[in-house]
């Protein structure tokens, strides 16, 4: 959650390329929140997108469309942070933090069927 609120600072105050990768980071908290209810620890990014369809994809329990929104995002969050020549609109930036609260609201209706509760969701306890 508070790297979706960066995001949101980062697109209003006009810094696109640096909100569209705390939305990247936004969304990676949140699918390493889902691998965690499977005992499934990463080291990487790359980890996190391969475990994350691996786990959670092919068994059915997330949508195939939220692995697609994970690579996207972290294929934009690499060109907006290593990448001189490419520029994101304030509407691009835009829709990174949408598609951020979307996989966010996604992974955490995922995470209330599986057992838990909000209070364990809240942000105070380590969330991200």
């Amino acid at each position: 959650a508070k790297s979706l609120g960066a995001a949101e600072v980062l697109m209003r105050s006009g810094y696109p390329e640096d909100s569209v990768a705390r939305s990247y980071y936004a969304i990676l908290h949140a699918a390493k929140s889902a691998l965690f209810v499977h005992d499934v620890a990463t080291s990487s990014h790359a980890a996190v997108r391969s475990m994350f369809g691996l786990h959670l994809v092919r068994s059915g329990e997330i949508e195939r469309i939220w692995a697609g929104d994970l690579a996207e995002a972290m294929d934009d969050r690499l060109m907006a942070d290593y990448d001189a020549g490419i520029s994101f609109t304030a509407e691009e930036s835009r829709a990174e933090c949408q598609r951020a609260r979307a996989f966010i609201e996604r992974i955490r209706q995922y995470l209330l069927a599986r057992g838990l509760t909000e209070r364990e969701l809240e942000p105070e306890h380590g969330n991200g």
